[in-house]
Parts: structure tokens; C-alpha cells; sequence
């Protein structure tokens, strides 16, 4: 399995992981041959790219910490939490309890999975597109930062609130107006304060409407709290700021600058590490920091990589211990000739320590 930008995508290829509609319905189904009208599809739908099967990855297995079902589950549950209830009504009130009630329900299974898989790297390159952007966002801040407590240790009961937390740390968005949420030109001085007021609406919202545990709804209110103290709403610093806030901030921005919007396209994955460990005890707890590089993968299992010889490759395997530093497959020459692949291990051959990942190759 390999990943494949949409614009590298040809007629014939193979899909490797199933698509979803913008409604979670089944899309494009693994084994599916590529046709001249998915690829026009994918590409309107926003999707970065796909994961596709040849020979060339046919052995290379790229594992997600969850289950598609249950990704999807989730985000359909989060795009019910996201529809405002009139809680001046019983039943307005029953039908908001009601979704809650689902999302927790998913959290547990959610938690209980990254659990079974905590030893396992994010490798999954995202395959999240623009119309549903909040929802997909939401759910995969949820797993990040689950996957984060899990590795700091975390109790069942503290990486449910987290989860739930996680999921819901933009719910707030609710209250903003639309047109400022989904504006695709920079944002107005007065629009963008009226963004940072999410996290204490959202705060309001869920500490007012559900019986929750408090550590959830802090959590959501201090998600842009930054350690130095620069961030918002009330700037707060290092260990002021709750551990679960500490945690989805991390994993909030890490989700945020990979991800394509109306107005930017996102960044590499190994971009978006250098920011995150570049800022560790700046914007971000540099003990998380470090476990966040330790847990997700800059270079994804199946992406494309040239190396500084010239060669390229494709990622087999990470190194969590040295995430820079990955498992490659190597199969074209510096002098753009295709050779007999030849696995090498940056991490653990003495013989390439000069040897470094120059950038990612967007090559079918």
C-alpha cells in the first residue's frame, strides 16, 4: 500500500483503503479500479490523495490505531453534536443529551482500541476533506491526543475525559457565525476575536448543558492556552494550563497544519513535526512534545521520500525512537533509473549516518 496524490493519480491504479462521501456513506470501496471520473470526483471533494496497491508496496501494511467503522461513527456523532437543539424545550434538551450521550459511547470504544494498539505509530496520512473539515478535525484531535495520554499513562477515566474533551473542543464553533467560520480570506481584527471566543462558549455550552466531569469542559476552554503564556482565553502558562488542555493543544495544531483549507494547502506531515518540536516549552508542554514525535509518524508508512544520495524510496517502516528516521525502500537511483528494491534502515545502519530524508516526492 503507498499513498498517491490526487494530482499523480492515473486511470487502472488500485484503491488500498475505502473512501467516504461527505455524508459517510461508502464512496470508492478498497479494490476498486481507478476510472477517469473518481479521480475528478476525488479531487472535488478535496481529498489530498489516496492510498492505492502495486507491486511495488504489495508487502507494506499501513495500520490505523482505529477502525474506518468506528472513525466514521464518531464523526457522524460529532456532526450531530455540532447542530444547535433549542434547550428552551424538553425535547430540545432530550435530543442534545441524546447526542452527547452517543458521542460518550464512542469515546469509550474509541479509548478502548487506541488501548488494544497504543504501541503503534499514526502512520495514516489524512484522508479528511474541505465540506466536513470540522468534524473530521474533531475526531482526529480525539485520537491524537488519546493516543498521547495513553503513552503518558493515563487512566481509563482520565483518557475518557480527554477523549471526550478532544472531540468536542470546538464545539463552541456553534455560536460563531458561518460566514466568519468558513471565509476563505483573512480574517478581519474583529472576526478573528470573535473566533477566539469559541473555547469559552464552548466551555459555557457543556458546563451548563450536560452533566459532564469539569476536567472536560476545562479542558475545552484552555485548548488554545499556550505554555508561555501567549495564547487565549485567559493566558494562562505551563502547569496552569490542565494537563488534557496541554494535550489537545498539541495535538490541535498538529492536525490544523496538515489539513488543506479553502485558503492554504496543508503541510507535509514532517513539516507540520518540525513545528511542533521546534515550538516545544514555547507553545507547546515540551514533554509532550516529545512523546507526540515519538507516537506520530513525519514521514508516513507508504509515502514517497528522496534521500540525501539522490535515491528514492518509499517508507516501509518508522522508528519511534528516531522518527526522522525511518525504514526505506529504495528502488530508483540518484540518476532516475529503477533498480532492484533494496531495503535500508536509517536508524540502525552505521553505514548511513550521513544519510538523511531530503523531502517528499509527489511521484506515481
Amino acid at each position: 500500500m503507498r499513498f498517491i496524490p490526487v494530482q499523480s493519480l492515473m486511470e487502472g491504479m488500485v484503491i488500498a483503503k475505502s473512501l467516504y462521501d461527505i455524508n459517510q456513506q461508502l464512496l470508492l470501496r478498497e479494490g476498486t479500479t481507478v476510472q477517469k471520473g473518481y479521480i475528478e470526483r476525488i479531487a472535488r471533494l478535496g481529498y489530498q490523495g489516496i492510498y492505492i496497491d502495486d507491486e511495488i508496496s504489495k508487502d507494506i501494511e499501513v495500520k490505523d490505531v482505529i477502525r474506518d467503522e468506528l472513525r466514521m461513527k464518531a464523526i457522524q456523532s460529532v456532526k450531530d453534536a455540532f447542530i444547535y437543539n433549542d434547550l428552551s424545550t424538553l425535547s430540545g434538551q432530550k435530543q442534545a443529551k441524546q447526542k452527547i450521550d452517543v458521542t460518550k459511547m464512542l469515546i469509550t470504544n474509541i479509548v478502548e482500541e487506541i488501548l488494544e494498539n497504543k504501541d503503534t505509530m499514526i502512520n495514516l496520512i489524512d484522508l479528511k476533506f474541505f465540506d466536513d473539515y470540522t468534524f473530521f478535525h474533531s475526531v482526529n484531535v480525539a485520537v491524537l491526543s488519546i493516543l498521547i495520554g495513553a503513552e503518558l499513562g493515563l487512566s481509563r477515566e482520565q483518557l475518557f475525559n480527554l477523549g471526550l474533551a478532544s472531540i468536542l473542543h470546538d464545539i463552541g464553533k456553534i455560536f460563531i457565525d458561518k460566514d466568519i467560520l468558513n471565509k476563505p480570506e483573512a480574517l478581519t481584527e474583529s472576526e478573528y476575536t470573535t473566533i477566539r471566543k469559541h473555547s469559552e462558549y464552548g466551555y459555557t455550552y457543556l458546563k451548563n448543558t450536560f452533566e459532564i466531569p469539569a476536567a472536560v469542559y476545562v479542558a475545552v476552554l484552555q485548548h488554545h492556552e499556550h505554555y508561555n503564556g501567549l495564547g487565549y482565553p485567559n493566558q494562562k502558562s505551563k502547569e496552569d494550563i490542565s494537563l488534557l488542555g496541554r494535550i489537545i493543544c498539541v495535538a490541535d495544531v498538529y492536525d490544523a497544519l496538515t489539513s488543506n483549507r479553502p485558503y492554504r494547502k496543508g503541510l507535509l506531515p514532517s513539516e507540520a513535526m518540525e513545528y511542533i518540536m521546534a515550538n516545544g516549552g514555547i507553545m507547546f508542554d515540551i514533554k509532550l512534545t516529545k512523546i507526540f514525535a515519538r507516537k506520530v509518524a513525519p514521514y508516513p508508512v507508504g509515502t514517497y521520500v528522496r534521500l540525501s544520495t539522490g535515491d528514492l524510496g518509499i517508507v516501509v517502516k518508522n522508528n519511534s525512537e528516531a522518527c526522522m528516521r525511518p525504514i526505506v525502500k529504495v528502488f530508483v537511483d540518484k540518476y532516475g533509473n529503477k533498480v532492484s528494491p533494496q531495503i535500508i534502515d536509517l536508524k540502525e545502519d552505521r553505514l548511513l549516518r550521513n544519510v538523511t530524508i531530503t523531502g517528499v516526492n509527489d511521484i506515481a
